[in-house]
């Protein structure tokens, strides 16, 4: 008994010593994020107009987060100038409004959906091809592009406001970019003196050293297409075209090292049922299923069976989760005393640190009709706006999106938190041929992209609300905080990303397919576009059978994955994570399995040190490789290439 009442007192202690959320946003702390998030922006639209992939950067922005606020008060202490504690919760904001600055520049669709209303696309997609009308080109400009990011990116920041708990400490999802950048924030504003917080301190620098110097090392061999370690065919060349390869990326090792084993064995699972299995054999349908002299990214080839077959096994598995979740919810409200009592056990099995985390997560509630009142306002706004802006895009259109929003927002939130990959776009391909194809052929390829758009904004800033939450309910940070500080980065973004953009439109040849700045992106998602107008039936022979199979497969084993006994069920795959593979590759999985084959490895020779080792160890891996990006994206910038392009062809003996 004195014990538990020492342990309540120490509870309570720290949690008044962290500070009020409205302490935790600070001046210096916004002008930080806007700097930070602007630098980033840069890099993002460089990245996006070039290959069209971003990576992320957000323990990235949590380091420089530190660097700047440490160098601005040691310059002000040097002056003689009084200036607050730098607490994590502070540094936690910065990088939460930092990071949502800049993913507007990736996932505005400058790039992509929004890029590909101008005339350029439009006449590289054919102007007589049949679908692409004249009445489909908007040319970008500040104005309309500025107004559309500020009315459908706010949205999302309140459709999964009321499920935070429940992802967070109910279900306990990793969020693997989101507790990697939690351990370096706590790591930085951790005190000396414990023992094993100067072990893990040790453990995340020298494996961070080891990582970014990694990064460094293979960047000097990736001179060229289809070069460097990224491209090494580990398993040989025949193994390599399927994608099965380790590509000694860190992050992903990392990454997997956080996971749990089933998520990187499902990862696995999924990559030998696609790559390994049904790729090669609808591949080899090539004729007969599909055109044999169509393009590859075309999704009337093998890429559709991969768009869409994965996006059935997420569905699938996210919405089957989603509806479980409301059902349990609403039996709750029923079992009131069990659910004290049971309350009251877990408080007892929890470590000191998990209950004070969780205590300062749910005691400053965001309440629950503000969300629903933010949503349906912000939604009416869109429903409102949007059809004035782009009258190809129906009211009713847009109505639709929103009511559905949330369920697609959950499923997304859901995968990243077991596998770190956003696929927000996915959702948004869905939504793209859907619109286009029930539009018509005048309407169709406006609607689409913007409906695309519309979905993958609400759907993917969701997901990055939910990483920054994991983070917060680590950081002890409170949920109010991080969700201005979101709101305040998107605002930011909303208005520096197109600026940065324009930057680039209006000094280079931004859309040239023989140019630097290609965009190849913009190209195909008015290809997709088009496809739309004509309708489902113009996809792969078989694909939408195929996708009913796999939806249903994912229900079923999610359903027997309840049902059966925990010591059997713990070992039923997860479709969601079997579905990123499927459009992905297979290398990243095997990535992640070595993680875990690390993992394993550990808990069986020094099971006592590797529950504190494990996450720091692993947020060094992911730190290190996430911070060569930055200075990889400025020598990008400055036109400075690798000198050498190491690539591999085979023997003699295989090709005579």
């Amino acid at each position: 008994m004195e014990e538990r009442n020492r342990m309540e007192i120490e509870k309570e202690d720290v949690i008044r010593r962290v500070p009020p959320w409205t302490k935790q946003i600070t001046v210096r702390g916004i002008v930080a994020s806007t700097i930070i998030g602007t630098m980033y922006c840069v890099i993002a639209t460089k990245l996006n107009l070039t290959t069209g992939l971003v990576p992320n950067l957000n323990v990235s922005a949590a380091l420089l987060a530190f660097i700047f606020i440490r160098a601005w008060t040691k310059a002000l202490a040097k002056t003689r100038f009084k200036t607050t504690p730098f607490t994590r919760q502070e540094n936690t904001i910065i990088q939460t409004c930092a990071v949502a600055c800049y993913a507007i520049a990736y996932g505005g669709g400058f790039g992509s959906y929004l890029l590909g209303l101008n005339r350029k696309t439009y006449e590289q997609a054919g102007v007589d091809t049949a679908g692409n009308s004249p009445q489909s080109v908007k040319e970008p400009r500040l104005d309309w592009m500025i107004g559309f990011l500020f009315v459908v990116c706010f949205v999302g920041l309140l459709a999964l406001v009321p499920l935070r708990k429940i992802m967070i400490i109910d279900y306990k999802l990793p969020y693997p970019s989101g507790t990697a950048t939690a351990v370096l924030i706590n790591g930085f504003h951790s005190g000396k003196e414990d023992k094993i917080t100067r072990k893990q301190v040790r453990g995340f620098i020298k494996y961070f050293s080891f990582s970014f110097v990694w990064s460094f090392f293979q960047w000097f061999y990736s001179g060229g297409d289809s070069c460097g370690f990224i491209n090494f065919p580990t398993f040989g060349l025949k193994a390599f075209k399927q994608s099965f390869y380790f590509n000694f990326s860190m992050t992903y090792v990392g990454a997997g090292m956080i996971c749990s084993h089933i998520v990187n064995l499902s990862l696995l699972l999924g990559a030998v049922i696609s790559w390994g299995l049904m790729w090669p054999l609808i591949g080899n349908k090539k004729g007969d299923w599909f055109p044999k002299d169509i393009k590859e990214s075309s999704m009337k080839s093998l890429n559709g069976y991969k768009v869409f077959i994965s996006i059935a096994l997420i569905l699938g598995d996210g919405l089957y989760n989603f509806v479980k979740t409301l059902l349990f919810t609403a039996l709750s409200m029923y079992s009131a005393y069990n659910r004290k009592v049971s309350a009251v056990e877990d408080e007892k099995n929890k470590l000191a640190d998990d209950a004070r985390r969780d205590e300062v997560f749910v005691r400053e509630t965001i309440p629950l009709w503000v969300a629903c009142v933010g949503y349906l306002l912000l939604s009416v706004i869109s429903i409102i706006v949007i059809p004035i802006m782009f009258p190809q895009l129906k009211w009713y259109f847009v109505l639709v999106a929103y009511v559905f929003a949330p369920a697609l927002g959950f499923c997304n939130a859901y995968g990243s938190g077991l596998t770190d990959m956003n696929m927000g776009y996915n959702y948004g391909k869905v939504a793209l041929f859907v619109l286009a194809s029930l539009s018509g052929k005048d309407n169709g390829v406006v609607a689409g992209l913007i409906g695309c758009g519309l979905v993958k904004s609400i759907v993917s800033i969701s997901s990055d609300l939910m990483q920054d939450l994991k983070t917060g309910h680590l950081t002890m940070t409170s949920p109010r905080s991080m969700l201005v500080s979101q709101a305040v980065g998107t605002a930011i973004g909303c208005v520096v990303a197109p600026l940065t953009f324009f930057l680039f439109y209006k000094a280079f040849d931004v859309g040239n397919i023989h140019g630097e700045y290609k965009a190849p992106y913009a190209l195909i998602y008015r290809n997709m576009a088009i496809l739309g107008v004509e309708g489902f039936s113009a996809l792969p022979r078989h694909c939408l059978e195929l996708c009913y199979g796999f939806f249903a497969f994912a229900v079923l084993v999610n359903l027997l994955r309840d049902v059966v006994p925990g010591k059997f069920g713990r070992w039923v795959p997860l479709p969601m994570a079997m579905a990123v593979p499927f459009l992905v590759g297979a290398y990243f999985a095997i990535d992640m399995c070595v993680g875990s084959l690390i993992v394993f490895a550990w808990q069986r020779l020094r099971r006592e040190e590797s529950g504190s080792m494990i996450p720091a160890v692993a947020s060094g891996l992911i730190c290190g490789d996430g911070l060569w990006i930055l200075p990889a994206s400025v020598l990008a910038l400055a036109k400075i290439n690798p000198p050498v392009c190491m690539n591999f062809l085979p023997g003699k003996s295989s090709t005579s």
